[in-house]
C-alpha cells in the first residue's frame, strides 16, 4: 500500500467517526497530495486504487468488520478491479471518496468506489474482494455471520458484474496459467 501514513492516521481516527453498518455508504474527505500526482499534475491512475484501499478500510473500521477480521486472522485481498475516469483530480484539490458495498456472489464481495469533487463523480471503480485465512478463502456466509449483520433484502448485485468477472478472470491458482500471447 502506497499510502501507509494515511492508513495509520485513518486507523487512529476512524473510531471517532460515527459507527455504520457494513451496508452503509461511507464518505472520506481527502485532498490530493504531492505524493498522489504524476507529471501531468493530477492523481496518477494507479494511485486511485491505493486511495480506494483507504475507503474500504474506513468502511471496515467504522462497521466493526475490521475487528472481526483481525480476531479471525482473515486478510482482505482484491481479486479484480476496474475503473473509469471522467475528470482529473489535481494537486491540492479537495474531494471525497465514497465507498459502498454493492453485493456478493458465491466467491466475492463487491464494492463501488467513487472520487467526488464539487458534487460530481470524477472517477468510479468496481472492486471484487475476498477474505482469506490460513485455511483458504473464507465464505461470504461465514463473513456475514461473524460480522453479525443482516443482509438487506434490496441488496442486489448488478447483472453486468457476472459477465465482467467471467470475462476477466484468470484461472485459479491450482490450474495452469501459461503465458502465451494469443
Amino acid at each position: 500500500m502506497h499510502v501507509l501514513f494515511r492508513l495509520l492516521f485513518l486507523i487512529a481516527t476512524a473510531r471517532k467517526r460515527p459507527a455504520v453498518s457494513i451496508f452503509d455508504p461511507v464518505s472520506l474527505p481527502m485532498r490530493a497530495l504531492i505524493t498522489d500526482i504524476d507529471a501531468a499534475r493530477h492523481i496518477n491512475n494507479g494511485m486511485y486504487f491505493s486511495l480506494f484501499d483507504l475507503g474500504r478500510f474506513e468502511l471496515m473500521l467504522r462497521s466493526g468488520a475490521w475487528d472481526v477480521m483481525r480476531k479471525n486472522k482473515w486478510t482482505p485481498i482484491v481479486q479484480a478491479e476496474t475503473i473509469t475516469f471522467r475528470k482529473s483530480v489535481v494537486f491540492n484539490q479537495k474531494f471525497t471518496q465514497e465507498t459502498k458495498l454493492l453485493g456478493f456472489d458465491e466467491r466475492c464481495i463487491y464494492f463501488e468506489q467513487r472520487m467526488v469533487a464539487n458534487g460530481e463523480i470524477y472517477a468510479q471503480a468496481t472492486i471484487a474482494t475476498r477474505l482469506i485465512s490460513k485455511a483458504g478463502p473464507v465464505s461470504n456466509e461465514e463473513i456475514i455471520a461473524a460480522v453479525g449483520e443482516v443482509v438487506p433484502e434490496d441488496l442486489v448485485l448488478p447483472e453486468w458484474i457476472a459477465a465482467w468477472r467471467e470475462n476477466t478472470a484468470l484461472p485459479g491458482t491450482r490450474k495452469p496459467a501459461p503465458h502465451q500471447w494469443v
